[in-house]
């Protein structure tokens, strides 16, 4: 069982885009961080349950498909499941339709309470208000022997990297500039010195850099 993270990030470091609008709940740079990610075959089919094979292949691929493989639970924070925009709404649902990608109990961030919900295709969406340590201990005792992914937003990532306890951590780098948003890499000077790192360029030109215990 490890603890991983994979997360997708500007040049400058943000995981996180600016230019939201209610029309635009995602902002109009989102498309542009996560492009290389979201073409995938993997992606298309996991996410898009497109079936047909389209979609590129070769190093963004074979990063797409190992965040999907031998994950037993996720910790998300509230952002990610989209508490931020709809904090009020009792009906709201998450981003992810009716069956979300996870397939595995997912373990949400909050200081709203909420009642478990579950969706089709095995995901179980718990929400909770505690502390890193806390959330890893309940999402590992539910995982099976398998890994636990922290899938984001940025200041959750942060915080269990900052705690020590992610043993993988794998950064998707897209050649954009953001110029503002939250930043991965705040307040971890000296992070490396405790991993392996592994760099790879993909012909997208999304670099992806690999942290290892």
């Amino acid at each position: 069982m490890a603890v991983r993270v994979d997360l997708m990030i500007s040049l400058d470091g943000f995981a996180t885009t600016m230019d939201q609008t209610p029309e635009v709940p995602f902002g109009e740079d989102w498309p542009r961080l996560v492009g290389a990610y979201t073409a995938t075959r993997t992606f298309r089919e996991r996410v898009f349950k497109d079936t047909s094979g389209a979609g590129t292949t070769g190093i963004d691929d074979d990063y797409a498909r190992e965040y999907f493989e031998n994950v037993g639970a996720e910790i998300m924070g509230a952002g990610m499941f989209g508490l931020h925009n709809f904090p009020d709404d009792p009906n709201w649902r998450g981003w992810w339709g009716e069956e979300p990608p996870f397939r595995v109990p997912v373990f949400v961030l909050t200081h709203t309470a909420r009642p478990t919900l579950e969706m089709a295709g095995g995901t179980t969406f718990h929400f909770i208000d505690t502390t890193p340590i806390d959330a890893l201990q309940q999402a590992e005792k539910v995982a099976g022997g398998k890994d636990v992914r922290v899938g984001g937003g940025a200041t959750v990532v942060r915080d269990f990297l900052k705690a020590g306890l992610v043993d993988r951590l794998h950064v998707a780098i897209t050649p954009i500039l953001l110029g503002r948003g939250i930043r991965l890499w705040d307040d971890l000077r000296g992070l490396e010195a405790g991993y392996t790192v592994k760099s790879e360029t993909a012909p997208s030109g999304t670099i992806h850099l690999t942290f290892r215990r």
